[in-house]
């Protein structure tokens, strides 16, 4: 309160080039931290993954944030001594009215030192999916696939499941089929190797996994599991489903339709179908 009163006083008084001087000092100062932080990741920083730039450039912008703000309350004439006692009793109340805040703090302290993912990583989140593209200590920004930006709590990333999509350079892509009881099984595991082989986003190791899932209501349920450099997801999920299509028209190979089957028993009657043609009458 002191503080402010002097503020006060000083400004009633007309005493404003102080303040002025001391506006344009935090500016100027704003400004040369920024072109320091982008010099610093442009040079020196060049070899550090993008994540660990992040937390640099921040540590030292906010670093030279808080020297300001002393600079200029020295320049006014204001101790920060008494600025610190006033900020000890404030800060207390504001730290049982922002529970939350802290939460996330400490929750942001604890992915800062963990590092579960990096800056560019795909994440998955509850239903949330997405690029992260920055990590503070309150929470971590992501892009999702349509553009979105959404800010995900800290706390949220440390209590509950968080999957990082490309924390591997290889992924699996996994694909569900359906053949028709008629066909030759052993043949169409055949065909899916094949179609794995000669598809140039396939790796050949780890080998392409082809199980027998079992037997479903309307066909056989195959499980077909390819792997790939995670770059490379969408070009492989596109060409390989039209090539397992195309290659399954080719073969005659059929695609199960949902149908049901009634059976009355052996002793009991065929049912009678009768098929009838309406006419259109005609006013």
């Amino acid at each position: 309160m002191d503080v402010i009163k002097k503020i006060i006083e000083s400004l009633s008084q007309g005493r404003i080039l102080p303040y002025i001087n001391t506006l344009i000092i935090f500016l100027a100062g704003i400004i040369i931290l920024k072109l320091l932080t982008l010099i610093l990741r442009k040079t020196l920083f060049r070899k550090l993954s993008d994540h660990s730039k992040m937390l640099v450039t921040k540590f030292i912008f906010y670093a030279g944030v808080i020297i300001l703000f002393f600079i200029g309350l020295q320049n006014l004439g204001v101790s920060p001594a008494t600025l610190l006692g006033a900020a000890g009793i404030t800060g207390i109340a504001l730290g049982f009215a922002s529970q939350t805040s802290m939460s996330n703090l400490i929750s942001g302290l604890f992915l800062l030192s963990e590092r579960p993912f990096s800056i560019g990583d795909l994440i998955k989140v509850g239903d949330t999916t997405g690029f992260v593209i920055s990590v503070d200590l309150l929470s971590v920004k992501v892009r999702t696939f349509d553009n979105k930006y959404i800010r995900i709590p800290s706390e949220k990333l440390i209590n509950q499941e968080m999957a990082n999509i490309t924390y591997y350079p290889i992924r699996r892509l996994d694909i569900d089929l359906s053949v028709a009881y008629k066909e030759d099984i052993r043949r169409v595991f055949e065909i899916l190797k094949e179609i794995a082989e000669k598809n140039p986003y396939c790796l050949d190791q780890p080998e392409p996994l082809i199980v027998f899932k079992g037997f479903g209501t309307s066909g056989i349920d195959i499980f077909m599991g390819v792997w790939f450099i995670k770059t490379d997801y969408l070009k492989l999920k596109n060409s390989i489903m039209i090539e397992i299509k195309e290659r399954f028209e080719e073969e005659n190979i059929e695609f199960p339709f949902p149908h049901i089957t009634l059976y009355t028993g052996s002793n009991t009657a065929a049912f009678p179908v009768e098929i009838s043609e309406k006419k259109s009458s005609k006013s």
